[in-house]
């Protein structure tokens, strides 16, 4: 099994870049685990709580959890992979059943903050854009698919997401051994993921 681990800022093209991948592959031995399904479990919490949890900082993700899931993918049998809810700020009662593929790429902000993850990576990518390119992302995003309003994803990224952007996830652009730059649509970057990925299926 090939574990794939695509990193960068909220906002920087990681489900784009994930997107294209498993189109132009268009395989059934690919599939995708994504770090915000793994947010930690806040049912004992009041809604008025949960909305002020701090969403982009490490301890917010159930990391034990995901690491164990990959290793139970790597052993060849199934996972419950969790449901979260932007809208409740919680993880759902459903969850998906994964199946192991040749291919599993992690997708998520925060992945590479974690030893035990990143040494389960075979490749780690990370995906850059700049500042006011992921806040407007952000924004449109927010927005239209996860019912906040304007002042609301303004705040939280002044408060939160750009301090936690600079102290966590910009950091991780070390361990990366591919950088792809988002601003634009890069074909050279993600031929090079591609081809590496078809010649594991083969």
């Amino acid at each position: 099994m090939l574990i794939i681990g695509i990193a960068g800022g909220t906002g920087s093209g990681k489900t784009t870049v994930v997107n294209q991948i498993i189109n132009e592959l268009q395989h059934d031995e690919v599939d995708v685990i994504y770090q915000d399904s793994y947010y930690k479990d806040l049912s004992h919490l009041p809604m008025e709580e949960r909305k002020q949890i701090n969403f982009d900082h490490p301890k917010s993700i159930d990391f034990d959890l995901l690491v164990e899931h990959l290793k139970i993918l790597r052993t060849g049998e199934s996972i419950e992979q969790p449901v979260y809810s932007f809208k409740e700020h919680n993880r759902t009662r459903e969850t998906i059943t994964t199946k192991p593929k040749k291919v599993m790429i992690v997708e998520g902000i925060l992945i590479f903050t974690h030893p035990d993850i990143r040494e389960m990576f075979d490749i780690k990518i990370f995906v850059h854009a700049d500042s006011d390119e992921r806040l407007m992302r952000r924004l449109k995003r927010d927005i239209s698919e996860r019912g906040r309003d304007l002042d609301e994803v303004l705040n939280r990224y002044k408060t939160t997401l750009k301090p936690m952007h600079q102290q966590f996830i910009e950091p991780t652009k070390e361990y990366a051994d591919i950088i792809i730059p988002n601003n634009r649509f890069n074909t050279v970057a993600i031929d090079i993921v591609q081809t590496i990925i078809k010649e594991r299926l083969l």
